[in-house]
Parts: C-alpha cells; sequence; structure tokens
C-alpha cells in the first residue's frame, strides 16, 4: 500500500482513539450508566395497591461510577435524594468490584492516549520495529480493548448480580423495603462499548494498512528468522 495511504489509515485510527478517550474521561464522571425504576415493597403492600395504584410507589434513579440521584414513591409524595459511592455506600456496595471498573476505566484512557500517540508516531514519524511498529499497535489495541471488556462485564456484574440498584435504593432505609422493577444502561455504558468496538476495528486498520496479524507469519518470514538466529 502507497505511504500516503497508510498515513492516512493511521491518521483515522488514531482520531478514533482520540475521541474515544474523551469518551471514556467523560462517562467516568458523569451519572449516566444506569437508569432503575424501583417498587416501595412495603408501602405497597400495607395498602395492597396494584395496577395503576403501584404508580404512587414506583421511584427512580440514575448513577454513574461516582454518585447518583433519585426519586423515592411510598404513598406519601416523592422524596429526592442523592448519593456519593464514596464514602456514603461503601458499606452498602460491593467495593472490590467498583474500585475495579473506576480503575480499569483510568487503565483504559491512559492505554487509549496511548495508542492514539503510537497511531500518529507511525504515520508521520520512523517507528522502532517492535515498539513502535505495527506490533506495538496490536498490542495496544489489544489491551485497550480488553480493558474495555472487562469494565463492561464488571459493571454488568455489579448490577445484575450484586443487585447494585436495590442496595442503593435501600441504603439507610429501616422503615421501607424497596425492590428493583427494571434497569437498563444508559449513555456513559455505551460509549465504553464503543471504545471497545474503536479498538477492534483499529486492529482491522492496521490490517488494511497492510500490517499481518501476529499470528499470521509466513512460513518463509519464520525461516529467514531462524536462518538469522543461526548466524548469530
Amino acid at each position: 500500500m502507497p505511504s500516503q495511504q497508510k498515513k492516512v489509515i493511521f491518521c483515522m485510527a488514531g482520531m478514533l482513539s482520540f475521541v474515544c478517550a474523551l469518551g471514556v474521561v467523560t462517562a467516568l464522571g458523569t451519572p449516566l450508566w444506569i437508569k432503575a425504576t424501583f417498587l416501595c415493597k412495603t408501602g405497597a403492600l400495607l395498602v395492597n395497591a396494584s395496577g395503576q395504584e403501584l404508580d404512587k410507589f414506583m421511584g427512580e434513579m440514575q448513577y454513574g461510577l461516582f454518585h447518583g440521584e433519585g426519586m423515592r414513591q411510598c404513598g406519601l409524595g416523592k422524596r429526592p435524594f442523592r448519593f456519593s459511592f464514596f464514602p456514603d455506600l461503601l458499606k452498602a456496595i460491593p467495593v472490590s468490584i467498583h474500585v475495579n471498573v473506576i480503575l480499569f476505566s483510568t487503565i483504559l484512557i491512559v492505554l487509549t492516549l496511548v495508542g492514539t500517540a503510537f497511531f500518529m508516531y507511525n504515520a508521520f514519524g520512523k517507528p522502532f520495529e517492535t515498539l513502535h511498529g505495527p506490533l506495538g499497535l496490536y498490542l495496544l489495541s489489544f489491551i485497550s480493548g480488553s480493558c474495555g471488556c472487562l469494565v463492561m462485564i464488571l459493571f454488568a456484574s455489579e448490577v445484575k448480580i450484586h443487585h447494585l440498584s436495590e442496595k442503593i435504593a435501600n441504603y439507610k432505609e429501616g422503615t421501607y423495603a424497596y425492590k428493583t422493577q427494571s434497569e437498563k444502561y444508559t449513555t456513559s455504558f455505551w460509549v465504553v462499548f464503543i471504545c471497545f468496538f474503536v479498538h477492534f476495528l483499529n486492529g482491522l486498520l492496521i490490517r488494511l494498512a497492510g500490517f499481518q496479524f501476529p499470528f499470521a507469519k509466513s512460513k518463509d518470514t519464520e525461516t529467514t528468522n531462524v536462518a538469522a538466529d543461526l548466524m548469530y
């Protein structure tokens, strides 16, 4: 492939990585990961509510990795509330999983920015063969994509398996008991998913630029490498 086309492809991959890094930085600080609705079981059972009457006992919340807000209802009007994970909910949530989600999100941002620099260096500089060359780009894209995948898996397990929304709704509520009715991932979670997809796409762009996958070396190349090793 002509050198100019390679530059265009690497620039495109670098710009995609940079936009992803900015997106994950924004997602990390916004309370737009989950939107949930929950039912006040205690109040609904006391009045034997059913059908449309249950609307008076339905609350909702949205939250991210650091803070969130919501509205509780138990038949006596709406009660808005705000919360932060640190330090308010440390005793209620699976702290190790939550910290790992934040940690891998941070690593994802750093690696994506490093990947951006490497793509631009390959486009306009004279890269070294191993670290800055195609192998380094493949490696960074793979590790970054893996971090994005881990962030989604860990956060999904925290929400679904450990019932995070229900624990937040019931935090410091001694009188009433709440049960989650619905949960859906919102903007910030899907930004991480798009970032994961972009790293996979970057791997395809590297291949499109004419560089073989690291595990797809030809036999001729292997023979040449073995001969070179024997010579030295």
